[in-house]
């Protein structure tokens, strides 16, 4: 490790050479860890011909169960997101059900859910959730409580919270034919007093911003978990959960996308961020994938029309294809949330729902996200871009 840290700062060798070699050694690592431990190394070792098929939406901010109003897009974009091995995305919310706490706030941004949103989150193929937000104590300590038990109990992969710091903190796990995931979730501005987890009580897994710079503590116990996470699983995902927002919240801070590198370099095959809630730039560096902001999947919210700009209800699906840890595909999908619920009587239920994009709205938001994204090269195919890697 050292020599080859040594030739990337001295520039000797080609870089992609060196970058190389290093997943290649982590390869190898993670193969030979996995043969000593039985079937679960077998199963490893079957896996690590395929391609990993990984699939990451806008966040959830999910209030109510869109079965309940059926639209044809519905069954359009759970078709799009079938044969994943991963469908990924933060649960923007906490799911109100036994053992929850008394509301934290009252105001417009007070965010609960039945549990019934998991299960229509799950017709969408989501398998993978971070829980890691600025909603996830709005029903108190319980409140995280009970929504964790509600994403085990339907079976969701998860990270971000936890019954203390150690929990939060640590790596979720899923088994996949391409082998076994990783998503090690955080949070990073809006977590209230009492809303992180410590060694004693349950909560968020908090990364500070102290000066204009990431708390070290916190960044140091994160990336350990990165590094942890990918002796054991093939493929590592990051996610943070950002509101510690430049003064025109489009701009992605400088410390995220220095921390964003940091996490890919520690072991991460990719990372992605919500929280602006619109759609932020996107980089490959190293080979992996950065999404700074995907906007949003689902945007239940009960502020006034024309509260947030045009653009906030615009977003991709990103779908991706991994080898051994290394971005080989990239396919990006336009959605529009739509800003108006149908109805006075389902204003809210039904505004914020996902539709693909078409046509001219569909370049609109490639080319947006062209313009953010000035290190990569997005071709349109149809309604779709896909990003030259």
């Amino acid at each position: 490790m050292l020599m080859e840290r040594e030739a990337d700062l001295s520039g000797n060798g080609p870089r992609e050479r060196t970058v190389g070699a290093r997943y290649d050694r982590r390869r190898f690592l993670r193969d030979m860890t996995a043969l000593g431990c039985g079937a679960a190394g077998v199963r490893q070792g079957n896996a690590a011909g395929r391609r990993l098929k990984f699939v990451a939406l806008g966040q959830a901010a999910i209030q109510h169960d869109l079965r309940e109003h059926p639209y044809d897009e519905y069954g359009r974009l759970a078709r799009l997101l079938r044969g994943h091995d991963v469908c990924f995305t933060d649960l923007e919310t906490v799911i109100d059900g036994p053992g929850a706490g008394p509301s934290t706030r009252k105001d417009t941004f007070f965010k609960a859910a039945p549990a019934s949103v998991l299960e229509c989150l799950a017709d969408f193929s989501v398998n993978v959730l971070a829980l890691s937000n600025n909603h996830s104590w709005d029903l108190n300590t319980g409140g995280i409580l009970s929504t964790l038990n509600a994403v085990r109990q339907r079976g969701f992969a998860l990270a971000g919270t936890g019954g203390n710091l150690a929990e939060a903190t640590g790596a979720g796990y899923r088994d996949t034919p391409a082998g076994t995931i990783a998503l090690v979730s955080m949070a990073s501005g809006a977590i209230r007093e009492g809303a992180a987890a410590t060694e004693s009580r349950a909560g968020v897994n908090e990364v500070r911003l102290e000066g204009g710079e990431l708390n070290a503590e916190d960044t140091a116990r994160n990336l350990d978990s990165i590094r942890g996470a990918a002796q054991r699983a093939r493929h590592v995902f990051v996610y943070q959960h950002n509101h510690y927002w430049e003064s025109n919240f489009r701009d992605t801070p400088g410390w995220q996308r220095r921390w964003a590198r940091q996490c890919i370099d520690a072991g991460a095959c990719a990372f992605v961020s919500h929280g602006a809630p619109l759609l932020q730039g996107i980089e490959l560096y190293r080979g992996c994938p950065i999404f700074y902001d995907l906007g949003s999947f689902v945007f239940h919210s009960r502020t006034p029309v024309g509260y947030y700009p045009p653009e906030v209800w615009e977003s991709v699906i990103a779908a991706c294809v991994f080898d051994s840890g290394r971005l080989v595909s990239l396919e990006l999908t336009p959605v529009l949330l739509n800003e108006s619920g149908l109805s006075a009587d389902n204003f809210f239920e039904t505004r914020g729902r996902p539709v693909l994009a078409r046509g001219a709205a569909a370049g609109r938001i490639l080319a947006r996200l062209q313009r953010i994204s000035p290190r990569i090269e997005i071709r349109r195919a149809g309604d779709a871009g896909r990003v030259i890697v």
